[in-house]
């Protein structure tokens, strides 16, 4: 028998990792005769199937100013405390009203127990979790102690409390075996792993239309090439990287297009990369259209989805510093996309010895790697052959037949079916 299953994270919407794979996730929950809800402080889902709760967002204007007095300094003062427990308290009552409403049978936490990008929002769902004893999947993406911004705090006592927290009725998920092993030698947590995935048995949906009309929309000419970096913009991404190969290939026709909004992180980065461009000479194309997540399938009644931008790439720069997985990789594949890609962790752990056939960076670009992209944007034949092996390879382990049996024997565990 189905269940109703509620989502909650700070958000729900664009095109950011957690986003995605949660839309996947829903996919693959209910076409196996389950429903599913939404929680979060933004939306892009029904209103008959969400609750929004613009408190929960992390970019709430409450829990911006909490963040500024917790992070990069050691101490909090008594009225930074009150005013975490003040909105916990609203937003647990939220949580409570969210279960009954959709009369709830499994929560899946996406992110929200995992990074301290709302502190509050963590500590009320820990002690709904803990009063309740609720059936909950702890889906964790990237945690706190991954990134340099969150070691200096002023909130260790929540942190050890509820990123994530250590309850008998939480089943945690992580996306790459890293993560599965810090999380066992700190917080004495198991878990499962469960990587990204795509759907490679299905082909993505296309929309021609939306497709050309983008392409005219950020003024290319037909004799263009795009260098795609599909990214939000922010440092750990890399991007520098990619200016610096569409400079070396030293033809004016190809384009560097990054497809994400810029702003999770503020802008100065942007700045840096504009100024870059110009002093480099190359044609840095930023996608200031609403771009939408193409998993869920509202979005392709209006605006444009990744799903418009991938088909005109002529190649996939990835030259990330860090990911917890890469979703970008996986979606290069699925459109049969050569890309460049950097020797991040989790690459070289999880992903490297799969066998794919890649431009692979270690760090810095190197004169070889120029040239093999040349040879590939050059060569039909190369192309064709590594795009071909690389599918194949992807389909084998990340499709969504890996999703279905782990997500299945989750639940099966929880409630014996």
């Amino acid at each position: 028998m189905g269940k109703n299953i509620g989502f909650i994270s700070t958000r729900f919407s664009g095109t950011d990792g957690v986003t995605m794979e949660s839309s996947k996730w829903a996919a693959v929950l209910e076409a196996a005769g389950h429903r599913c809800f939404w929680m979060a402080g933004k939306l892009e889902r029904k209103p008959s199937e969400s609750m929004l709760v613009p408190e929960m967002h992390f970019k709430h204007e409450e829990n911006q100013w909490l963040s500024e007095k917790i992070f990069g300094r050691k101490g909090r003062s008594p009225e930074v405390t009150t005013a975490i427990h003040h909105m916990k308290r609203i937003l647990k009552k939220k949580i409570e009203a969210f279960v009954l409403q959709f009369e709830i049978d499994l929560l899946i936490v996406q992110n929200a127990l995992t990074i301290p990008l709302h502190v509050p929002l963590g500590v009320a769902i820990t002690e709904f979790l803990a009063e309740t004893q609720f059936p909950t999947i702890a889906h964790h993406h990237d945690f706190y102690w991954e990134r340099t911004r969150f070691i200096v705090n002023a909130v260790g006592d929540y942190l050890r409390m509820s990123f994530p927290p250590n309850l008998p009725n939480i089943q945690h998920v992580v996306i790459n075996s890293a993560g599965q092993e810090e999380l066992a030698l700190r917080a004495g947590i198991t878990s499962v792993i469960i990587p990204n995935v795509i759907d490679f048995d299905t082909p993505p949906l296309r929309n021609d239309a939306g497709s050309l009309e983008f392409r005219s929309t950020i003024g290319l000419n037909p004799e263009d090439k795009i260098i795609l970096q599909p990214t939000r913009v922010i440092q750990r991404k890399g991007i520098e990287h990619s200016l610096q190969l569409v400079g070396d290939l030293e033809d004016p026709r190809y384009k560097l297009v990054i497809s994400h909004e810029a702003g999770d992180e503020g802008y100065e980065y942007l700045e840096w990369l504009k100024k870059e461009a110009l002093e480099h000479d190359v044609d840095l194309r930023m996608v200031d259209l609403k771009v939408s997540d193409p998993y869920y399938a509202e979005n392709h009644k209006s605006g444009y989805s990744l799903w418009d931008i991938y088909p005109h790439a002529d190649f996939i720069t990835y030259p990330s510093l860090y990911e917890g997985f890469g979703n970008a990789f996986l979606e290069a594949i699925y459109f049969y996309k050569p890309l460049l890609i950097n020797r991040y962790a989790t690459f070289v752990k999880d992903i490297e010895p799969k066998g794919f056939d890649l431009v692979v960076m270690d760090g810095f670009l190197t004169k070889n790697n120029v040239q093999t992209v040349k040879e590939i944007l050059e060569s039909p034949d190369r192309r064709k052959t590594m795009v071909e092996h690389n599918y194949e390879t992807a389909r084998r382990h990340y499709s969504f037949d890996v999703l279905r049996q782990r997500l299945s024997y989750i639940i099966m565990n929880f409630f014996g079916i």
